[in-house]
């Protein structure tokens, strides 16, 4: 009899071959969950302490999971799997958030949870990975972008629910942008006043493709210059980057 229960359970696993990836578990902190050993003891217990905090406060959960590789499975499945395992966030309000980090892969995602889409949409998580985050992962800094990225996303959702415990954020990204913006800016003005010079003086035109002028006078185009979970679900969507 037992020969044959073995034979059928033979049979069943290679008629119906199963996903054999496995999904890590919470860990007691819950809120950090450092499966590839990347971060410090300080950057832990803050994301604990500033986690703890938004959730009593707010009820609101942000979790941080770090692991060597995705077993096979791509960042966005894997994440959403994670998210609903761990249960990130309100039952209810579905304001939970996962920041994930996959180590092998050099890889990391942003989930968020329906009942935050309204404060993070796909396009601001992206962008906040881009400026707080990828900078540091490309130097394999992992502690410091995961806990520069924790950081920004905190100080968003305490603005949101109007709480008062936020840090500073470093910014290596966007002062860089933010001097070339200016120097774009500069140009940009400078080339406005040129046109109104030109036009100022009987108009201006310049030679198109095959010989044809285009003219002038003082008109410009349109386009111008230019605990444990609270039962979360994901579902608001996200942001994937690479580095």
């Amino acid at each position: 009899m037992k020969k044959e229960l073995l034979f059928c359970l033979l049979v069943s696993f290679l008629l119906f071959p199963i996903n054999t990836w496995a999904l890590v578990s919470p860990t007691e902190e819950f809120y950090v969950n450092d499966y590839a050993d990347v971060l410090s003891k300080e950057t832990e217990n803050y994301i604990v302490t500033k986690s703890q905090n938004l959730e009593k406060q707010t009820g609101a959960q942000i979790v941080v999971v770090t692991v060597k590789n995705l077993e096979g499975e791509d960042l966005e499945s894997y994440a959403t799997a994670l998210f609903r395992k761990f249960g990130i966030g309100d039952k209810e309000e579905n304001n939970g958030l996962l920041l994930l980090l996959a180590l092998e892969e050099r890889e990391s995602r942003v989930e968020v949870g329906y009942g935050l889409e309204g404060v993070l949409p796909d396009g601001k998580t992206g962008r906040f990975q881009d400026q707080y985050m990828i900078p540091y992962f490309k130097e394999d800094n992992f502690d410091e972008g995961v806990l520069n990225g924790y950081k920004a996303f905190y100080q968003e959702l305490a603005n949101y629910y109007q709480i008062t415990d936020i840090d500073e954020v470093d910014q290596p990204i966007e002062k860089e942008e933010n001097a070339s913006n200016g120097m774009t800016l500069f140009f940009q003005i400078m080339m406005v006043i040129f046109i109104i010079f030109l036009a100022s003086r009987g108009g201006f035109f310049f030679i198109g493709p095959g010989g044809g002028r285009f003219g002038g006078g003082s008109s410009f185009g349109r386009g111008g210059f230019g605990s444990f979970g609270g039962g979360g679900s994901s579902g608001g969507g996200g942001s994937s980057r690479g580095f």
